[in-house]
């Protein structure tokens, strides 16, 4: 269904998280690609839960463990960076000084702006992306130390949505300022009209090439008929790619002649653009997919070669596959509902977090409605779901801090104890796996200058 000017539609419940949905980067795939088998797996009592410490790790047996099982797989490290994989997850928390202003956590409404994105590059370190309170997207290099190694560099955005990364660097999705053009609007009040664009940088974070991935020019601005364009809308995004093409998946604002007026209207769509530059005519994009669309996510799917997608609606209230329109989840249009984030599941199809009642869930699919929905434990509105050592993460907010459980990406079954990351939720903020195994999610820092790492290291 769609309406026009929807200014009294709720702003702050219905919205997106990680990343990667989740974004599949490399890492991402890297992640899925480990085996599934061994202690950890589920019904495995070996998983267990641990704290973390700024600066250090901490690790906390499983209630449910024994010494025989903790003794069953030793420390080891893993992947380029030599993180150490455990038998049960162990948290590590590193704060770093990026020496400019970030953005605050605001009200973590659907329409605020993000503060942070992390992605993974596949030599096991990260780009730090941060939007400043300057009309600046800032992006840093960290090391597998997770501290910042090098100068940031700087682009013009008014918004963040999602930062994605391959042997090269990577690509930004922000968002600019545009220009809405006279209407007249048919109703409601005017609010900026802006543009969503990818920005291509290199390994030193200096762009290389930047493409809008919205529809606004010179001649056709927001308020015109067929604009498709960033308004107050809810609007984030997120990014995956298939190794050489990006896609990105964002909520967008629909202008529609109604007259001599004209309505719009917020939806969501999808873009991919070629390592080159340049809008592909990909099978997977599409110009409006969801109506009344937020918790965009996306990822590759090596599978089927096809990039996944899902999205929350007010469309008969469900979590949705746009184009075409297919339900994955029937939800209950109470205001509650809320779409998390998409992940690969273990040998065919996906699994999705979402919530409904402040309970999260966990659905899995291939190309239509769920053959599997799980009610976790997760007394939440926003989880976050990422691929995690061959398994799946679902962490969510936890009074200061937050609370995860590893699941079987195969089954959907709890795997070991929950344990706490001790950083602060945002609720559209996503989490990225890494290729050894381990996922990171970037978190208010110390001080307004700061930023928080927590990465969960990695499985044995």
């Amino acid at each position: 269904m769609k309406l026009p000017f929807e200014r009294s539609r709720r702003r702050v419940v219905i919205a997106a998280v990680a990343g990667v949905a989740v974004v599949a980067t490399i890492g991402a795939v890297a992640a899925f690609s480990s085996s599934p088998g061994g202690p950890g797996s589920s019904g495995d009592p070996g998983a267990g839960a641990a704290a973390g410490s700024s600066e250090g790790t901490g690790l906390l047996a499983a209630a449910s463990g024994s010494a025989a099982t903790s003794q069953s797989a030793a420390p080891k490290e893993t992947g380029p960076c030599g993180r150490t994989a455990s038998a049960t997850p162990v948290v590590k928390v590193t704060d770093v000084s990026v020496g400019s202003a970030v953005t605050g956590y605001g009200r973590e409404g659907d329409t605020d702006p993000l503060p942070m994105a992390i992605a993974a590059t596949p030599d096991g370190g990260s780009w730090l992306a941060w939007l400043g309170t300057n009309g600046k997207v800032y992006l840093g290099k960290l090391g597998c130390d997770d501290k910042l190694a090098g100068t940031p560099t700087s682009f013009d955005g008014i918004d963040l949505q999602d930062v994605a990364a391959d042997a090269n660097g990577g690509v930004l999705l922000l968002t600019r300022k545009g220009e809405c053009h006279t209407g007249p609007l048919c109703g409601g009040s005017s609010s900026p009209c802006n543009t969503m664009h990818m920005v291509r940088f290199d390994n030193n974070g200096k762009q290389v090439w930047e493409r809008q991935v919205t529809n606004l020019s010179a001649s056709l601005g927001g308020y015109d008929n067929g604009a498709r364009f960033v308004w107050w809308y809810q609007h984030h995004g997120r990014l995956a790619t298939d190794g050489s093409n990006y896609a990105a998946y964002f909520g967008v604002a629909i202008t529609v002649q109604n007259g001599s007026c004209v309505d719009i209207h917020e939806g969501d769509r999808m873009q991919v653009v070629s390592a080159g530059g340049g809008l592909v005519n990909h099978k997977d994009a599409f110009e409006v997919g969801c109506s009344h669309s937020w918790g965009t996510r996306i990822a590759w799917d090596p599978r089927t070669s096809h990039f996944a997608m899902v999205c929350a609606t007010d469309n008969n209230c469900r979590i949705a596959q746009p184009h075409p329109y297919r339900t994955v989840s029937a939800g209950t249009c109470d205001n509650t509902l809320f779409g998390g984030d998409l992940v690969l599941a273990r040998s065919a199809g996906y699994w999705t977090a979402w919530s409904q009642g402040g309970t999260a869930r966990l659905s899995h699919f291939t190309t239509g409605a769920a053959d599997t929905t799980k009610q976790t434990s997760a007394k939440t509105s926003h989880p976050h779901l990422v691929t995690y050592s061959g398994r799946m993460l679902l962490a969510w907010e936890s009074g200061s801090a937050m609370a995860a459980q590893v699941y079987d990406a195969g089954s959907g079954a709890t795997v070991g104890a929950q344990f706490t990351i001790g950083v602060k939720d945002h609720n559209y903020q996503a989490f990225k796996a890494y290729p050894d195994g381990s996922a990171a999610y970037p978190a208010a820092g110390a001080n307004s200058f700061s930023m928080k790492i927590a990465r969960v290291m990695p499985l044995t």
